[in-house]
């Protein structure tokens, strides 16, 4: 009876094997320019992903928000996963600056420009990228206010944000490594 049933295993090996094989290019053939699926992407789809910001604020957008201006959207778009003053569960945006037990936007990331694309980038997490760059602005204004960085008036802008000094800046080591696997 085993040896029934491992024989009817190996012949259907070899049949789904010779399908898998007939499917596949021969060696040498060139694949096809197009798949049949997607589109290639335009200009404009490329833009739209093209955000990132450096942290020397390279790359971030006109516009700009205050803290106060920040807290209603924050209320209405971020509360209910962050809580409302930045401290629920355990992923937690804001707290004492001396607590290092957690990592916290205030005790833990070295640049306030990460914020900004972080939050343009990746938030609400129903709706990525969703927000605009005035709230944005608002939001990260807020957060660095909840973290007792900045005061609740200070408009964040291109110019002030990468001027917030961030505590844990120090504490980062710049990856200048060129060409290859070093590691310092």
């Amino acid at each position: 009876m085993l040896a029934a049933c491992r024989k009817d295993c190996l012949t259907t090996l070899a049949v789904l094997s010779a399908c898998l094989l007939a499917s596949v290019p021969a060696l040498g053939d060139t694949p096809p320019d197009r798949f049949s699926i997607g589109r290639a992407a335009s200009a404009a789809d490329i833009a739209r992903w093209d955000i990132d910001i450096g942290p020397d604020g390279a790359g971030l957008p006109a516009g700009g928000a205050t803290a106060r201006q920040g807290e209603p959207v924050y209320t209405e778009k971020c509360a209910g996963c962050h809580g409302v003053d930045g401290r629920k569960g355990l992923d937690k945006l804001a707290g004492p600056l001396t607590d290092t037990r957690r990592k916290t936007v205030g005790n833990y990331w070295p640049y306030a420009t990460t914020l900004f694309d972080y939050i343009r980038r990746a938030m609400p997490l129903a709706a990525p990228g969703s927000l605009t760059d005035t709230e944005v602005y608002g939001l990260t204004a807020y957060v660095l206010y909840l973290n007792t960085l900045v005061p609740v008036d200070q408009p964040m802008n291109a110019e002030s944000l990468p001027e917030v000094a961030m505590p844990a800046r120090d504490r980062f080591v710049s990856d200048d490594r060129r060409g290859g696997p070093e590691v310092r």
